[in-house]
């Protein structure tokens, strides 16, 4: 293949055989059964068949010149035209049959203005029409007949080459999985529409076993060459802790905490996943790990999505690290509790505090401008919030610290082995004693003023309310309420009674002021944005409107 057209199949991904083959359809189109050319109105993408009763080539001013011909499948004549295109003369003679795809541009007289056609022969194979098409994803210099074209050649040369390492794995599972040379050839050129599902099911698994064993070798790679740092703690900060909390730790979060502790007494750094519902008390766990790091000479750093989540728990970590001496800092884009430090000197020193300390903060952390020294432990909360390299960057911080990963987003263990396969996984899947049961109810527009009310009732009792709404501000369609245009109708509605208003554009001590009031109690429904989503904790506000 040239060079031009290598470079550009490059942009696609495509270096290879192995990448053409695995270049997939981005869908098909049915060209099996030729419609009736009678039937067919302009803008309709059809496929005909029939036989050409004339042909020929029109030469105009300019040297501009168009190729026409005519089929007729006995309901109605449609006139086929390229121009500027005149060798296409030698192709089409009058009598062949052909199958055509394309769409039709006018109807006095039906034409199609660039279809993909065929001339029917015997015992000739078609790869454009009268079959199940595949469509793919171009660039551009690249066109869909010469990609499909090429894609044709590459299964009838090298299909049966691709070595099926996991057919053996595959033979007793009642024979539904094809073999890999036969999911190709049928992904891109299928029978029927039925059998592109299962060649699909196949390569997918493919795709999935050989991310798997990646991850696998990266697993062994990394626990065969990294020394963990000793976090084996004594318990000496761990114990009057949960000893302190005023609730015992259900077998869960035990469960979840002794997994946490003998990966950090592991000989490699501990990669653990830790996830369980709203609710199940997976930062009390985190706090053991925190303090199980700090016992060992270490400090702890811990990255939420938002400034409001690590305001939270900032405060959530002061409360409980504060009796015990050890010094908690907030580190966001807007507010750093440690002062402004000179630029020149970037490193957090733990100076002449006896314990090292724990950092909380945003994206903030990631930056250049942040360093801490001796990291033992990275947590973060709300995994999937962040990608893999803010991650990694958070890690390069320190020399291999420990990593803690949280999330309230339901993962099946097949999905999360998959997406999460780097990690080890923990599950809290009970809640705390005691708790209520959360009912959820989808009510009509017109059931509004009935919403309102309960809301009314709920607050006379004491008790607070979210409203979240999706927009910060009206973008003119005015299907999205948004809460900057509906905060004074809401204040309408639940007057005599404070409400707050909360979305990601506000300055951070407008932030910090509104979730203050809400906390104390001072205002009673909080409008916001879905910015309070993650983890927002106020144990009085009870009721969420959507």
């Amino acid at each position: 293949m040239g060079g031009e057209r290598a470079s550009r199949l490059a942009k696609l991904g495509i270096r290879t055989i192995g990448d053409l083959l695995w270049h997939g359809p981005k869908r098909y189109e049915d060209r099996n059964k030729p419609q009736e050319i009678k039937n067919l109105a302009k803008g309709d993408i059809a496929t005909v068949a029939g036989p050409i009763v004339g042909s020929g080539v029109k030469r105009m001013r300019g040297g501009r010149s168009l190729f026409e011909f005519i089929i007729d499948d006995g309901t109605a004549r449609m006139h086929c035209r390229w121009w500027n295109m005149p060798y296409m003369n030698r192709y089409y003679k009058t009598g062949n049959t052909v199958h055509v795809h394309g769409k039709l541009s006018s109807e006095k007289p039906r034409s199609m203005d660039h279809p993909e056609a065929e001339v029917a022969e015997d015992g000739e194979e078609f790869i454009h029409l009268k079959r199940v098409v595949p469509v793919y994803r171009l660039t551009e210099g690249i066109k869909q007949r010469w990609l499909r074209a090429v894609i044709w050649r590459a299964l009838e040369g090298y299909a049966e080459q691709m070595i099926d390492e996991r057919k053996s794995w595959l033979a007793g599972d009642d024979s539904h999985w094809l073999p890999l040379p036969e999911a190709f050839k049928a992904v891109h050129f299928p029978e029927d529409l039925e059998q592109t599902e299962m060649a699909r099911e196949r390569l997918a698994l493919e795709e999935f076993i050989r991310f798997q064993i990646q991850i696998q070798e990266k697993r062994k790679r990394f626990r065969s060459t990294i020394q963990a740092l000793d976090c084996t703690g004594d318990d000496r900060l761990v114990n009057p802790y949960i000893e302190g909390l005023g609730f015992t730790l259900t077998g869960a979060q035990q469960r979840a905490w002794e997994d946490v502790a003998r990966d950090m007494a592991g000989s490699f750094p501990m990669r653990r996943l830790m996830q369980g519902d709203v609710g199940s008390g997976k930062t009390a766990v985190a706090a053991c790990a925190a303090l199980r790091a700090i016992e060992s000479g270490f400090s702890a750093v811990v990255l939420a999505p938002t400034e409001i989540l690590a305001e939270q728990h900032y405060r959530v970590f002061g409360n409980w690290f504060s009796p015990l001496g050890i010094t908690v800092h907030l580190h966001t884009g807007s507010k750093k509790t440690l002062g402004e430090i000179d630029p020149a000197q970037r490193e957090l020193s733990m100076g002449d505090e006896a314990l090292p300390p724990v950092v909380v903060g945003t994206h903030a952390l990631v930056e250049e401008g942040f360093a801490l020294e001796n990291i033992g432990l990275a947590i973060i909360d709300e995994q999937h919030k962040f990608g893999v390299e803010q991650r990694k960057k958070l890690v390069k911080k320190g020399r291999y610290p420990h990593v803690l990963v949280m999330t309230a987003t339901p993962i099946p263990r097949t999905l999360g082995l998959t997406v999460y396969g780097d990690l080890d996984c923990s599950v809290i899947d009970e809640l705390p004693p005691g708790r209520g049961r959360v009912r959820t109810f989808v009510r009509t527009p017109d059931s509004l003023p009935k919403v309102w009310e309960f809301i009314r009732e709920k607050i006379v009792e004491g008790r607070q309310a979210y409203i979240v709404y999706p927009r910060v501000d009206d973008q003119g369609s005015g299907n999205l309420k948004a809460v900057n245009q509906e905060f004074d109708a809401v204040r309408e509605q639940l007057a005599p009674h404070t409400v707050g208003l909360l979305h990601g554009r506000l300055k951070s001590d407008e932030k910090e002021a509104v979730i203050g009031g809400f906390l104390s109690g001072e205002i009673k429904a909080l409008l916001s944005t879905s910015v309070i989503e993650v983890g927002v904790d106020i144990p009085n506000a009870t009721i969420m409107l959507i």
